[in-house]
Order: structure tokens, then sequence, then C-alpha cells
């Protein structure tokens, strides 16, 4: 896919991965230059299906080999692009059992644990993450 595909009618289309350690925190990711805390993924490379980006992407900036069979849909939503202002994002968001994390890299200038069942959350989240996936995964 080229870039031009990948931002037409500016969309951004994403893949993102869902980590959660044993007490349910998730693990979300800030890119170098950005203020905003998203789940790791990024965008496709060319022929790459929306998977196969989830886990190449988790190996570039955290250091994971996750595995394709392991990961689960959690949905494919449209929202706000938290750091191109005036494109949206169409985000395949997947989960994956939580594997060792090798630490921030490529992109990743700060990686943070969020127990989504604590209220307030920060105001420093996606809104991919925030408005879309946590409520799918049955939080807020």
């Amino acid at each position: 896919m080229t870039q031009e595909q990948v931002t037409e009618g500016r969309v951004i289309r994403v893949s993102a991965v869902v980590l959660r350690d044993a007490d349910g925190q998730v693990l979300t990711v800030r890119k170098r230059n950005t203020s905003r805390f998203m789940l790791p993924g990024g965008k496709p490379d060319p022929g790459e299906t929306p998977a196969e980006t989830a886990v190449r992407e988790c190996a570039e900036e955290l250091g994971a080999t996750l595995s394709l069979d392991a990961l689960r849909l959690v949905g494919v939503f449209d929202a706000e692009a938290a750091n191109e202002p005036g494109y949206r994002l169409e985000g395949t968001v997947y989960e994956h059992p939580l594997v060792e994390i090798g630490g921030a890299a490529a992109e990743i200038a700060e990686t943070r644990w969020l127990d989504p069942a604590v209220l307030p959350l920060p105001g420093d989240l996606a809104p991919l993450l925030e408005h879309h996936v946590l409520p799918a995964l049955g939080y807020r």
C-alpha cells in the first residue's frame, strides 16, 4: 500500500495491539515529538494485512514477538487522529496475550501502563484508545 493509499481521503489506516498485564493494565506508548499516549502499532507496509502490521509494529516499537495466531480482533474503529490534525484514523485493533517487552524502540519516546478501571482517565490519551478501544474492552 502506498503512502497515498494509506492517507486517501484524509483517512490514515493503522493497526494497534492491546497488551494487558495480570492486573488488567494496558500498555500505552507515546511517540517522539507527540503528547498523546496510544496503543503500540502503526501504518502498514506495502502488501501487509492489518494483523501483519500489528505484529511488525510491536516488534519494531517494543521488541515484542507476537504471534499472528494469538491475535484476537477487538474491532475496526473510526476516530480522530491524535497526531495528524485534520485526519481521521481507521484503526484495526487486536488484543494479544502479554509477552516479554524489550523496551521502547523505533519512534517510541515513552511507555506507560494504564489502569483503565481508575477514573478519571489521564487527559493525554489518544481518541482511538479513550473513546473506542477502552469501551470495546468493557471499560467506562
